[in-house]
Formats: structure tokens, sequence, C-alpha cells
């Protein structure tokens, strides 16, 4: 079988792998769509995404959407042939973290595709791969395989706006519409935001944020744009860059939230930091996801809208194709491989 491995910056090899086999308490899935994250496009391009460093070959993906092949001894779950999606985390269940409530932020779990820990967790871009079979979640009535590949990065986008507490009636700031962008915009308003604002320096990922649901749009180089707001209720900063956060906070309304989403470049960062003095802003980080994916699914299968953020899908052969159009925000929102055949 076909499997996207990196084994270093600017490295990624599709290569011939074993087919594994469930091992006790896992469900062997055959693996149909992978969404490109941005995550994976940091280990492409950087060998690493944060603070997280390649030290070994790494099975990249995460958001992976298939049908249930089997299971290893003492697993259940839907039947052989079922459109399953896949949750990424395994939480460890012991630490104080699980215990309160977070098991997004476990310090033992594991994610696929990730080099947070070493030996690094092997991830879902391959024809087929075994998980813990807890992980696997059936599709809901009238969501197909391609849709539920979103599944993931908007959980991550639902995560962020429930980080920000209670967004109904209120007008909230994007800054950043990648596709974790995009998706923020859309769990906003479905969150009851009066009105979303998404910043981005590329015309094309505002044009995505518009099909999300974004109500303004506004050039994220140019302070004059007459789309900026005087004032938000509350801030999400999905670029990952510094001048994102510090436009965030400068907008924000006293007594505002602004919740940092995008992953910072490793070290420091600077940020006007008396302004959560002066203003009593409340600055809060998002990482992750945890029982949100469920709740991905079931609005994905709601709203049909979600397909025209797919930018196109990759045959797995083409892997560094895929990638390299992922990167590219211009022609990109969010792009699949295809593990078919």
């Amino acid at each position: 079988m076909l499997g996207c491995v990196i084994h270093g910056a600017g490295d990624l090899r599709v290569a011939e792998l074993p087919v594994p086999e469930p091992g006790p308490g896992e469900a062997l899935v055959a693996v149909r769509y992978g969404g490109v994250c941005g995550s994976d496009l940091h280990y492409w391009r950087h060998g690493g995404v944060g603070d997280f460093r390649l030290r070994e070959p790494m099975l990249l993906g995460h958001e992976v959407v298939g049908t249930v092949v089997s299971y290893g001894a003492g697993a259940t779950g839907p039947a052989p042939g079922t459109a399953v999606a896949v949750h990424p985390a395994t939480p460890c269940g012991r630490c104080p973290e699980c215990a309160d409530g977070r098991a997004n932020v476990c310090r033992d779990t594991r994610y696929l595709g990730s080099a947070a820990r070493f030996p690094h967790v092997q991830g879902g871009f391959a024809a087929q791969v075994a998980v813990p079979a807890d992980q696997v979640r059936e599709l809901p009535d009238g969501l197909g395989l391609r849709r539920a590949a979103l599944a993931e990065p908007l959980s991550v986008a639902l995560h962020a706006v429930r980080r920000a507490g209670d967004v109904s009636g209120r007008h909230v700031l994007v800054t950043g519409a990648g596709p974790i962008g995009c998706l923020v915009v859309a769990a906003a308003k479905a969150a009851g935001a009066a009105r979303v604002t998404a910043s981005d320096l590329v015309p094309r990922a505002r044009e995505f944020a518009a099909v999300a649901g974004a109500d303004t749009l506004v050039r994220a180089d140019d302070p004059a744009d007459a789309g900026w707001p005087e004032e938000v209720d509350v801030a999400v900063e999905a670029s990952g860059v510094a001048a994102g956060l510090d436009t965030c906070l400068r907008l924000v309304r006293r007594g505002g939230v602004v919740v940092q989403l995008g992953m910072l470049p490793p070290g420091q960062s600077p940020f006007a930091g008396n302004l959560l003095v002066s203003r009593e802003i409340e600055l809060r980080g998002a990482f992750r996801f945890g029982a949100e994916f469920d709740d991905a699914l079931h609005l994905l299968a709601e709203r049909p809208r979600f397909d025209e953020l797919i930018s196109a899908v990759v045959p797995v052969r083409s892997a560094e194709d895929a990638f390299g159009l992922a990167a590219d925000r211009s022609r990109s929102c969010k792009v699949l491989l295809d593990f078919a055949g």
C-alpha cells in the first residue's frame, strides 16, 4: 500500500508500506481521503511545526476518513464497510488535564502524524491505518466521505470559538483566512455571532472566507481599508503571525477576549502586552479539540456548502503536487489526498 512519509524539510516520499494488522482494541480503516493540514505543510517545508521537530521519518496526516475493514481482538465498532472519520487524538486518561476534562492538552497524548513526542506518532496518510477503535466515528446520515474530511479542522475551529465564550449576538474578528480561519468564520456564525470580519493578505483567501460566511472582508496589510471595524467583541487569531495577534489586541474592545489559535513561530513572539493590562483583555490559547469532533460531523452533515472550501482532490501518487497546491493560498483552501486504488 502507498503512504506519504516525511524524512526532513523538502523530503516527502510516497512509499510502499506494509499493510498493518489491527492490534487488540484497534480498528483497521481503509483511508479514502486525507486533508493536507498546515502542520503537514510545516513538516514538509521546515522539518517541524512550532517547537515540534522531526527526528525520524514520519507518516504524515491526521485528517483522515474512510471505511472500516476489520477489528483486532476485543475491539468493536461500526460494521466493516461503514464510512467513518477518525478522531486523531489518544489522550492518556490519567494526567491532571485529562482528569480536569481537558484531554486536548493532555501532557502524554498521542496524535496522528505528530513529532511532539519521540518516537513520533505515525500518521494516517496511508491506504490503510490501524487506530484505537474508540476513535472511529460513523458518519451521520447525509454526510459523504469527501466533506467529512473537514471534520478535524472544523473541530479545531469549534474549539477555538468555544474558548472565546458566548459569541451569540457579537462581532467577531478572525485574522487569517486559511482553511482553519475560514472554518472559524463558519463556526462563529454557527454559534450565533451577529457579525464576522475576516482579514487576510491574499485576495483568494478572503473569497473563501466569504464562502464560509464572513460578513466583511479586509486586507490585512491595509490599515486604511474601510472594512476595518473600530472595535470587536471577540478576536480569533488564526494566521500564526505576531502581526495578527497585534491586530486582535488593538481592535478587541475593553474587557474583550482574544483567542490565539494559529501556531506562532518557535521562540519568543512580541505582542502589545500592556493592552492586556490597561484594557483588561483576556488572552486565551486554543489547542486542538476534544468532544467537538462529533459536533463537527453533525454540522458538516447539515451544511453542504462546506464542499466549496475543498479546492482540489489529488491522487496520493501526486502528493508533492498536492502539498504545493495546498501551500499556494492564491489557488487553494483545503486540498485532499485521494487514496483510492
